[in-house]
């Protein structure tokens, strides 16, 4: 069993409270993240530190990897596509703390893009429908076939990072972030879970608790005000 929250955007307020409710109703549980930590909230540096000291397990969003191209390969066009995506908020929030911005950015880097876990598969954006044509039928037997392909592909929009397609049916429970949603979304046909509702936008963070592919319970926080204004 364990458990996954949603996508936080710099709302530390609402992401303690969180981690806090989950604790308290399953003190031993294991709690993972389907990334997109910073940007367009006011404390994307408290996020990080909280989720660093906690060993919140993740996989990044795509804007943790735009921070980190803006800082190690400023040229390319994720490092500039963050001036347009939240950056404003992030860099306001490491000014005090600039010392952290590297050590911060060493901890994305080796965050794996996906979890295969005994009780479902998470990454950020979702696997896409479109790599059936290039996976073996019997894919779903071994799902360490989509390893390869999940790590040449990443920087594309249909990559685990950015997909926006339909997802892939598993055969496995698949935990998905990055499309926000007002509420949960199960889709049945696909066998997917869409976890992002929309903290940043003053909606709420949400978290799932999985045991063998099972979603046993749904618990979430109210945005917090002073994460977003």
């Amino acid at each position: 069993m364990i458990a996954i929250i949603g996508d936080v955007h710099g709302c530390y307020y609402t992401l303690v409270e969180l981690y806090n409710k989950l604790k308290e109703k399953y003190p031993d549980i294991e709690i993972y993240s389907v990334g997109d930590f910073i940007d367009r909230g006011n404390n994307s540096y408290e996020v990080m530190e909280f989720i660093i000291e906690k060993k919140i397990k993740f996989t990044p969003g795509n804007h943790e990897y735009m921070f980190y191209n803006f800082f190690k390969d400023p040229t390319s066009v994720f490092a500039r596509s963050w001036v347009f995506n939240g950056s404003e908020a992030t860099l306001e929030s490491y000014e005090d703390n600039e010392d952290s911005v590297f050590a911060h950015i060493e901890v994305i880097k080796k965050a794996p893009f996906y979890f295969d876990t005994p009780d479902c598969f998470i990454s950020h954006a979702g696997i896409s429908k479109e790599y059936a044509y290039f996976l073996p039928k019997d894919f779903r037997k071994d799902l360490s076939s989509l390893h390869d392909i999940i790590y040449n592909d990443y920087r594309s929009d249909r990559g685990v990072l950015w997909c926006r397609d339909e997802p892939l049916n598993l055969g496995k429970l698949q935990i998905i972030g990055h499309t926000k949603h007002q509420e949960i979304i199960l889709d049945e046909d696909n066998n997917a879970a869409y976890i992002d509702t929309g903290a940043y936008v003053g909606n709420k963070l949400s978290a799932i608790v999985v045991k063998k592919e099972q979603i046993i319970d749904v618990l979430d926080v109210k945005t917090h005000l002073n994460d977003i204004i």
